[in-house]
């Protein structure tokens, strides 16, 4: 597979943004780390930046080109950070305003999906005073219920009794004050990288624990990753291209990573599209570059040379 070529001149001073304020601010920072050695290991003159609000100045006279957007999570994650760059015309990488926000948001992102026809479970919104044995009843036990914009499965658990339901509920809502119920899939968990137009090799993840939860992401040592991940060609096409539907109904752009499960009957279910996936050493869009031949530093090239493909597109004026 073949990717353009670059020159470290091609990018100006490069901003990696890390860190930031959200639930995932661990994460990130390891994130920004790894994506700050990498560029500065191709002789990129790029710049570690543990972000937050009152930084936003540091972008502006410290005449960067370009900004890699290594923020997960509210803030860096959905829209928020990329509207902020978009105002003072710094190009920066991965999707724009309106499709970071909506992918960030499980509840309009399955809304939108359902619309197009693309399979996702069913969900529902809760709070304090939601029908509980209803809530049951609809979507059918067990059931998950996560925080609607957090990522990294932070704040999310499995339910298998009713009278489980509000704690769930409680527990997500540190996270966020939209919460959600979803319908549980039980199969085999996959996900999806996507570069531009390109999918990457699909990774099977397999956990000991009830789901891929934070846990599971991070700090386990016998969580599985499998690349490739055992399905025949055929129907890694199929839900390749399953997940560039599912990024183009949100207008994902640049790069992004889609998360799903497939049931006993075979069906294919989407769960969420990350649209700054993690870049640590248990990250898997790493991990599916590594499978075709794509180091680190050069998926993280190929990730900021979207912020030059998509300048334009974004109505960037630099």
């Amino acid at each position: 597979m073949q990717f353009p070529e670059y020159k470290a001149s091609d990018f100006g001073k490069v901003a990696v943004l890390m860190g930031g304020e959200s639930a995932e601010r661990t994460i990130s920072l390891e994130s920004g780390r790894a994506v700050y050695d990498a560029l500065c290991n191709s002789g990129i003159d790029a710049h570690a930046i543990d972000f937050n609000k009152n930084e936003f100045q540091q972008l502006i006279s410290n005449n960067f080109d370009r900004v890699f957007i290594a923020l997960h999570g509210r803030g860096g994650e959905d829209g928020t950070i990329q509207g902020a760059l978009e105002s003072v015309g710094l190009p920066y990488t991965g999707s724009d305003v309106l499709s970071s926000a909506l992918a960030m948001d499980k509840t309009r992102s399955k809304a939108l999906w359902s619309n197009a026809g693309l399979p996702t479970p069913d969900a529902v919104e809760l709070n304090q005073l939601s029908n509980w044995q209803q809530i049951a009843e609809q979507l059918k036990l067990p059931i998950m219920v996560k925080p609607v914009r957090e990522g990294s499965s932070v704040g999310a658990s499995k339910v298998t009794e009713v009278h489980d339901l509000f704690s769930a509920w409680e527990q997500a809502n540190e996270f966020d004050n939209h919460v959600m119920a979803e319908s549980w899939i039980e199969g085999d968990e996959y996900t999806i990288p996507v570069l531009g137009d390109i999918v990457l090799p699909m990774i099977k993840l397999e956990t000991k624990r009830d789901f891929y939860d934070y846990k599971a992401k991070y700090e386990d040592d016998d969580t599985k990753y499998i690349c490739p991940c055992g399905l025949d060609e055929k129907t890694e096409s199929s839900l390749g291209e399953l997940a560039l539907q599912a990024c183009r109904s949100l207008g994902v752009s640049g790069w992004s990573r889609v998360d799903l499960m497939i049931d006993k009957n075979n069906q294919a279910w989407l769960i969420e599209v990350n649209t700054v996936p993690g870049m640590t050493s248990h990250s898997l869009v790493p991990m599916a570059a590594k499978h075709i031949g794509l180091s680190f530093e050069e998926l993280v090239i190929q990730i900021l040379a979207t912020s030059l493909d998509t300048t334009v597109e974004k109505g960037v004026q630099k």
